[in-house]
């Protein structure tokens, strides 16, 4: 494995300025049924909060990821090309090898309290799921909730992951003293959808009990409802069941992305798209020929369904003004109309 040669901002940069060294990895696997098959790597980073490049026009500028792969095992996942960075696989290897930064809390502790760190607001869950599975025993999201809280920093997380429940009271306390905001990703509502492409994920029913419960606990949370995966999760009815449960979970918005393919990303769900539905292989190609992104006339199709969908059932994305708390990449050449391609689990 390539860890010498990983820096936050190019994967052929200098050894002293690699997040961390081969000498501060350990591997370990654990033989319980939640955890077969999974090797994790402990490392103890040499940062936690990454700037983000100004390329890539997100509307925030850090974000911190406690881990890398994701147990989750999205067949989408647009993540998997950073697996490539440490000569690890994207493919099972992205769901099985889980890189955990086991000094994140005190990293991050440090960064806060430091003079050139000026409050600036911090995503979590753009880029793999702080709540997956392995957070469940190394616990370390509590400890970064704790230090935002102490610092009073903005931040926002956006999960698949029922865990984040057991911080709930720590994202209340967060949330008296700093702006929170809490989104959770629910691309659809089809059982057998989300048991071949989400495979490591809770259930989109108990995803929406997240929902329920930050709004119980009067904390707003948001769906982005991504990704709509063409010809398998777009027909109007199963566009129309998913916002009906997202309204139902009481939603503050509901924000509809359609699926997109990056490098790394598309090699794997074209695979997968090849054994399960060699039907649709032909068609993606198509529809995905000019790059990553469906053409906009598809995306303003889905974009304008799910709105009106969400207006019917008395819900609706952010009001215009309103600062989006989970925000990620837009489209190559966005336009107004169209909404923000966001980062996906």
């Amino acid at each position: 494995m390539r860890w010498e040669n990983l820096s936050p901002d190019s994967e052929h940069s200098r050894a002293d300025t690699a997040l961390f060294g081969a000498d501060a990895v350990t591997t370990r696997t654990f033989d319980t049924p939640e955890f077969r098959g999974i090797t994790f790597h402990e490392i103890r980073a040499r940062s936690i909060v990454n700037r983000v490049p100004g390329a890539s026009r997100m509307p925030f500028e850090w974000t911190v990821n406690p881990y890398r792969g994701c147990s989750h095992a999205c067949v989408y996942c647009f993540a998997r090309k950073t697996h490539s960075y440490l000569d690890l696989d994207t493919g099972l290897g992205f769901d099985s090898q889980i890189v955990v930064k086991v000094n994140a809390p005190e990293l991050l502790r440090h960064r806060l309290a430091s003079r050139s760190w000026h409050g600036e607001h911090i995503a979590m869950g753009t880029n793999v799921d702080c709540y997956q599975r392995a957070e469940g025993r190394y616990r370390l999201m509590p400890g970064i909730i704790e230090a935002l809280r102490d610092h009073a920093n903005p931040f926002s997380i956006l999960t698949k992951g029922t865990l984040i429940l057991r911080d709930l009271p720590l994202l209340r306390q967060a949330a008296d003293v700093t702006d929170v905001g809490v989104s959770v990703s629910v691309g659809f509502t089809d059982e057998e959808l989300w048991r071949t492409v989400e495979p490591g994920t809770p259930a989109p029913e108990r995803r929406l009990d997240v929902v329920r419960a930050f709004t119980d606990a009067g904390i707003g949370c948001g769906v982005l409802m991504a990704p709509v995966i063409p010809f398998l999760g777009d027909r109007p009815e199963q566009l129309r069941a998913t916002v009906r449960a997202i309204a139902a979970s009481g939603a503050t918005s509901v924000t509809p992305l359609v699926l997109h393919l990056r490098p790394g990303a598309r090699e794997w769900f074209m695979s997968w798209l090849a054994e399960h539905h060699p039907h649709l292989v032909a068609r993606y190609q198509r529809l995905y020929a000019e790059g990553a992104y469906a053409p906009r006339w598809y995306q303003r199709r889905i974009t304008r369904q799910v709105h009106d969908l969400a207006r019917e059932y008395g819900i609706g994305p952010a009001p215009a003004g309103t600062p989006r708390r989970l925000p990620a990449p837009a489209p190559e050449e966005p336009e107004e109309e169209l909404p923000t391609q966001l980062t996906l689990l």
